[in-house]
């Protein structure tokens, strides 16, 4: 019984941690979105980043409850691919990564074309789908693993059909995300690991994927640059360094306390993806270091208590899938902080909860509530098996 009230406890706690990240990304993306030159207008709130935040917010609150009431076995592949909705997900993901490849159903924003366009009445949504892919990777990981628990040290037969199905959905973001494609290599090589891969098997590929990502970086110079800013700031601290400069500004400026909420001045076209990629250097300059503790602090609570409920799950399953999860939003966290300290290279990778982006937090919030579904049921085993 006690037992089952601290797994409660658990879930309850994830869900409080999770919604307060969204809460303070909803205030400092409505701070951070402020600007002198424009009026807000009621009747076109889909363009302003903060109006969209305040819808998307209670909807993620929605989607995580709703997912967290949805029995997460059924992301298995136990009862046969056709039957499971992570071959769906893998499929959709496939099949949008190819379409947004299409000037006439995407975007090109920032010089890259990452966002499909989906017109609906008088709004038109953006949407990017490498964020849908990187979930449905590691959620078809944890269920491929788990199914061939037995044979998944097999080379052909098991380690090279996975490493084939990540590496057509990575080579597909890395033609306009080089950032994002490398993530998800790298969440799926630790997948793999804790998955029961032999080691060396984990090693065969890295040839492949080092010529890869080579070519991908010398056949887009912007990327190149973008390496050489990080190495050499002040050389080009008026162009590509340009917006690391700003972000440490933004950061250093802001002291101990900051200097109030909605006070910072970078947000006034100094720092640029303000709202999004660097939406904690706002929180930087508002609210200080102390500021900056208390979202890293929060990351290292969901980070901790996740890392809980896979201890104390007793399927192999929800261990994979439980632990995918948390892995993803960790490393996510931690490259988007380091490259607002300019401890990494600038890459568009967003805070998870935290940046705008509606598409994407609503997709983290499913996860989550996933992961709360997978603390619920360790909870009712236990339960039965105390009985």
């Amino acid at each position: 019984m006690l037992s089952t009230k601290k797994d409660n406890n658990l879930a309850d706690h994830i869900a409080v941690v999770v919604i307060i990240l969204m809460a303070i990304g909803t205030v400092f993306v409505f701070s951070a979105g402020a600007n002198i030159g424009q009026q807000l207008k009621l009747q076109r709130f889909y363009d302003f980043p903060a109006l969209r935040r305040l819808a998307f917010f209670p909807l993620a609150i929605i989607v995580l409850h709703i997912f967290s009431c949805f029995d997460y076995r059924r992301f298995g592949l136990s009862n046969g691919w056709l039957k499971s909705p992570v071959t769906y997900l893998l499929v959709l993901s496939i099949a949008l990564l190819v379409l947004v490849l299409f000037p006439q159903f995407s975007q090109e924003i920032n010089r890259a074309r990452r966002w499909l366009k989906i017109p609906l009445g008088p709004v038109r949504i953006s949407f990017q789908p490498s964020e849908l892919a990187k979930w449905s990777v590691v959620f078809f990981l944890a269920a491929y693993c788990y199914k061939y628990r037995d044979d998944i040290k097999l080379y052909w037969k098991r380690f090279v059909p996975a490493c084939l199905i990540t590496g057509m959905v990575a080579g597909l973001i890395i033609i306009e995300d080089f950032g994002t494609a490398a993530f998800v290599s790298f969440l799926a090589f630790i997948m793999l690991a804790t998955g029961g891969t032999k080691w060396w098997h984990l090693l065969t590929p890295a040839p492949l994927a080092a010529v890869a990502f080579c070519s991908a970086l010398f056949f887009h110079p912007g990327r190149i640059q973008r390496i050489a800013a990080f190495l050499n700031p002040q050389k080009w601290a008026d162009s590509t360094a340009y917006q690391a400069n700003q972000s440490l500004i933004a950061l250093g400026s802001g002291g101990l306390w900051g200097k109030g909420l909605g006070r910072g001045i970078c947000k006034y076209g100094h720092l640029p993806e303000d709202t999004t990629d660097f939406i904690f250097a706002i929180i930087g300059e508002e609210l200080g270091f102390v500021g900056t503790t208390l979202v890293i602090f929060l990351f290292a609570a969901f980070v901790w208590l996740g890392i809980l409920v896979v201890v104390r799950c007793r399927d192999p399953f929800g261990q994979l899938l439980a632990g995918g999860i948390v892995l993803t939003i960790a490393i996510q966290a931690a490259i988007n902080i380091g490259v607002v300290t300019v401890v990494l290279p600038t890459k568009g990778i967003g805070l998870p909860f935290v940046s705008a982006g509606g598409t994407g937090m609503l997709l983290s919030a499913a996860a989550v509530g996933v992961l709360l579904n997978i603390a619920k049921q360790s909870n009712k085993d236990t339960a039965a098996e105390n009985q």
